[in-house]
Order: structure tokens, then sequence, then C-alpha cells
């Protein structure tokens, strides 16, 4: 093989006229695909849940070979995609009967904030990281944790949250970027802190270092206690 050759690199010894058949593989695919989702009873994309993406991408698999190789005949992908919407059909009705099946396919919403504070199994469990979550709070106009009675997690991955009204706003961990949210083992000033992993609140004496009761964690963040514009 010739490292470079754009003969073999744009065409690969094909006719110029199967340009022709690709663009009628392409057009036979997006029909496929669209049929799928048609017959699936699907109304938007939106989120996926996990289930859903493995169906997309199974499905984005097989429609793709048709575009691109000469040798994948349409009926071929045709029957794949048949068989990927009864594997569907079968998969969505055996969950509509089994609650624990559903919940092994799809998950289960998790509690992520309670009361202002962080439920510590549940953010053990999930692989994000705290300034993932705090741009998902922020993006939803959270300021601290302070303002939010309870975060859940749903199953397609968007965070449902739930606020106090502004009355009734607490003290809370701050969600801004760090270097809005400097965190200290020592205090610097007399002040109400929020502990940095787990959102629990006290207060705290210039110079006092002092370990979170909740967790057990020793540094410590300016707790914030603005209300939530609506």
């Amino acid at each position: 093989m010739t490292p470079f050759d754009w003969s073999r690199v744009l065409l690969n010894d094909m006719p110029l006229l199967f340009l022709g058949e690709v663009a009628v593989r392409a057009a036979a695919g997006y029909a496929i695909v669209f049929l799928f989702l048609k017959a699936s009873g699907r109304r938007g994309i939106r989120q996926l849940s996990v289930f859903e993406l493995v169906v997309i991408l199974t499905l984005g698999s097989a429609a793709g070979d048709v575009v691109l190789y000469e040798d994948t005949p349409i009926v071929h992908v045709v029957m794949g995609v048949a068989t990927i919407l009864l594997l569907y059909r079968a998969t969505t009705y055996a969950m509509q009967r089994s609650r624990r099946f559903n919940d092994w396919v799809e998950g289960h919403p998790v509690t992520l904030i309670r009361d202002g504070l962080y439920e510590l199994a549940s953010l053990d469990k999930l692989n994000i990281t705290d300034d993932e979550f705090f741009m998902e709070l922020r993006q939803q106009g959270v300021e601290h944790l302070g303002q939010v009675r309870l975060a859940i997690l749903e199953v397609d991955g968007n965070i449902s949250l739930f606020f106090y009204e502004p009355e009734a706003t607490r003290p809370g961990l701050s969600v801004l970027p760090p270097e809005y949210r400097k965190t200290h083992e020592c205090a610097p000033f007399d002040h109400l802190y929020a502990c940095s992993r787990c959102g629990w609140v006290q207060a705290l004496s210039a110079g006092d270092q002092a370990t979170c009761q909740r967790c057990r964690n020793t540094r410590w963040s300016a707790a914030l206690n603005t209300r939530r514009n609506h």
C-alpha cells in the first residue's frame, strides 16, 4: 500500500458513478432509520437512557454499513433493522410487565440533594465530579445548595430540581466555579461555613479548624444565603 495515495483515499479504485450509488444508499439508510423511529413509537430523542442509546448506536451501525460498503445489500440491512425493532418491542414489553426488569434496564431516579445537603451515598455511586454537577446546577439557576429542597437524577440523565420558597432559603454550599468558592482548613474570618464535600453548615470563628460532623471532611467554604430569583 502506498501512503497518501489520493486515488485510493478519495475513491479507492471505485468508478466515479459509484458516488451516485452512495447517495442512493445514504437516502435508503436515512429512510430506514426514520421508519424505525416512527415504528418504535418515539416522539423525539432529547436525552437518551442507556437502553435507548444502545438501540440507536446499534441502529446507526446497521444503517451506516449500507451507505459506505458496496458489498452490503440493502435487504440485509432492512432485515437487521427489523430484528432490532422486534428486540426493542420485546424489551419494552418486558419492562412494562416487570418493574424489576425495568429498573435493571433503565435504572431508577436517584436523590442527589435533600434539604440543601448532598446525599453522600448517592454521589459516591455516581461517576460524576463536583465540577460537572455544579455546572448542571448553575445552568438551572442555582447559586448554592441552600436554595435546593430536593434534586433528583432522572434515568435519562436530566436533573430535576425542587426549590425552597425564597423566604425559606437557608445558608448553603456555593456551586460557583472554584475562583468564587475558596475552600479553607482554617477559617479566615467569623462566618457561616459549608462543608466542601457534603454541604453541612456551621458557624466558625476566625482561626478555627473543624471536622464536619456529617462526613468528617476538614475543608470549608464560606456559606451563601442569597435568595433565588424566580
